[in-house]
């Protein structure tokens, strides 16, 4: 499989992403024999397929110009997903209101909690998830520390 320089990659795409309105969520190089370049972007509304098209359109002729990858390669551009991981505290904070599913520390072991995220602020996330049996809900307090990952749930 080839290595491709995935941070000069995205130091090229990085600015005009941002130029035309979006966040690059993700990059990295996949498929099977390696040869696709896999792009997540992101805003505030839905991605949408125009998007993605929008952004491939632009980002192709960019990568082929620079000759940051050699050969032929695939490039796929896509959302993050309905179920996409929480990875900083910014957004969490974009996320407030939503059903997320939280894995934490709790003591010696960790624990998993899905429910709706009720408070963010310095100090940790609030989520209040179902009571047991039938049982009022509860809010679970977990500090920033004690999280291990978080991500975005989607309610079926």
């Amino acid at each position: 499989m080839p290595t491709w320089p995935i941070p000069s990659i995205k130091e090229l795409l990085e600015p005009t992403l941002n130029h035309m309105g979006y966040e690059l969520y993700s990059l990295d190089q996949s498929g099977h024999s390696g040869r696709t370049l896999r792009i997540s972007i992101d805003h505030a509304e839905p991605i949408t397929i125009e998007d993605c098209e929008r952004v491939s359109r632009v980002a192709g002729p960019l990568l082929d110009h620079a000759r940051l990858i050699d050969g032929p390669y695939d490039l796929e551009v896509s959302s993050p997903g309905a179920e996409r991981p929480l990875r900083t505290h910014q957004e969490y904070e974009r996320f407030h209101g939503n059903r997320v599913n939280v894995r934490y520390h709790s003591g010696e072991t960790e624990t998993v909690v899905e429910g709706q995220l009720v408070a963010v602020d310095g100090a940790g996330i609030a989520v209040q998830a179902p009571g047991l049996r039938g049982r009022a809900p509860v809010i679970i307090h977990i500090a920033w520390d004690d999280v291990v990952a978080g991500r975005l749930a989607v309610a079926i």
